[in-house]
């Protein structure tokens, strides 16, 4: 590496870092508001938190921050006329540009790990926390506002003293067309079980009624302890976390979901061919039918996803070598110090034309009207515009 590309390199990661800790940690604290406000987060389960969600930040941080970085050294570079003396001595200014290429594509690789990572072990991490904490959750609400709801299950208390629920009633929803769960009872207690994904609850002098095809309703005086699951348990263990696997294991979920898929369109088949032998019709009101034919549905989206998912990731890691390849030409073309108009006369561009079509072909990939291939449409329009742009600045 000559001393050009050594003088541009520490002039980019110098920005970089800097620009990179200030805006993470900006993002970081959003991210960390933003759970404790959805899930009512205390201040323990946020630093717990912290690890899961900075790969997060960081995906989103590194495209904008060396987009940054490039805007500010080559808006510099051309400014201080640096360029037009390098051609007058015979160099070729693509050696003042390879190194900011290159590190945007080694920047690119590690978004794509990141992307992986954040989306995978970040999101189960950060799940894993809220499961650890989801009583303390539980109780903070109950306290407050004396009833409390999840997408699992919900909680209405005449009073909470210490951990102890007063006159509880407690619903949750059953696997499959299985119905509903109530649960009232004179006392209560939660205790989060996060390795079985679960929570115990301890009740004294129960009634339990239990709604579908097989309701009972008893009632147990004294104590009593039954579980509320925080997963729904379907044919494929797991599966409704397939499409925050990591990429190395997509193609063993992908064929998970095929056959789970499968299994629900046979479920469908044999309900279809009972209906034709007792001749009724199948009913849109029906719990059963309209379970099944929602998970045929869900179950057929998800295998479009699973499809997306890796070209989104690596589709999302390599927008830094967009934004580069884009803000380079932009930058030397502004012939300005002013790094803040260099940045958003490029980020602009960015900003309408990059995210809303990324968004566009992930929307669609993801709902199967389009090629999974399509989410790489906003890198290619990037790309393309970046690439004429450079070719000019350089022919000028």
């Amino acid at each position: 590496m000559g001393i050009l590309q050594r003088y541009i390199i520490e002039e980019l990661l110098k920005v970089f870092f800097l620009a990179l800790v200030s805006l993470t940690a900006l993002l970081l604290f959003i991210g960390l508001g933003q759970q404790a406000i959805r899930e009512g987060l205390g201040f323990v389960p946020l630093l717990k938190a912290i690890p899961y969600l900075l790969p997060n930040a960081l995906r989103f941080a590194i495209p904008g921050t060396i987009l940054f970085a490039v805007c500010n050294v080559y808006g510099r570079v051309s400014a201080s006329n640096e360029l037009t003396a390098i051609k007058a001595a015979g160099i070729s200014p693509i050696s003042l540009i390879a190194p900011g290429l290159i590190l945007a594509l080694i920047l690119s690789l590690v978004c794509v790990w990141l992307n992986d990572v954040a989306v995978s072990w970040g999101h189960m991490g950060l799940r894993h926390v809220v499961m650890q904490s989801i009583d303390d959750i539980a109780y903070s609400v109950l306290r407050t506002k004396k009833s409390f709801y999840s997408d699992k299950f919900s909680i209405l208390v005449k009073d909470v003293e210490g951990d102890l629920l007063i006159r509880p009633e407690i619903t949750m929803t059953k696997s499959g067309d299985q119905g509903m769960v109530t649960i009232s009872a004179a006392t209560a207690k939660l205790e989060s079980d996060p390795l079985h994904k679960r929570v115990m609850v301890t009740l004294t002098d129960s009634r339990i009624h239990s709604t579908g095809p097989e309701g009972q309703l008893f009632e147990h005086p004294g104590s009593f302890v039954t579980s509320i699951p925080l997963e729904d348990p379907t044919a494929v263990e797991g599966i409704r976390d397939a499409s925050h696997q990591p990429m190395r294991r997509i193609p063993v979920w992908q064929a998970k979901m095929k056959s789970y898929h499968h299994q629900v369109s046979q479920v469908l088949a044999a309900k279809g061919a009972a209906c034709l032998v007792t001749g009724q019709s199948p009913s849109i009101d029906d719990p059963s039918w309209l379970y099944w034919t929602n998970e045929q549905q869900w179950s057929k989206v998800q295998i479009s996803r699973l499809k997306t998912e890796p070209h989104r990731r690596w589709a999302n890691g390599f927008s830094c070598l967009c934004f580069t390849l884009l803000g380079i030409p932009l930058a030397i073309r502004q012939r300005s110090n002013d790094f803040i108009t260099s940045f958003f006369t490029a980020f602009l561009p960015v900003l309408l034309l990059y995210y809303p079509l990324m968004a566009l072909g992930v929307d669609r990939a993801k709902d199967g009207d389009w090629p999974a291939a399509m989410v790489w449409l906003g890198n290619v329009v990037v790309i393309a515009v970046g690439g004429w742009l450079l070719h000019r600045t350089m022919k000028n």
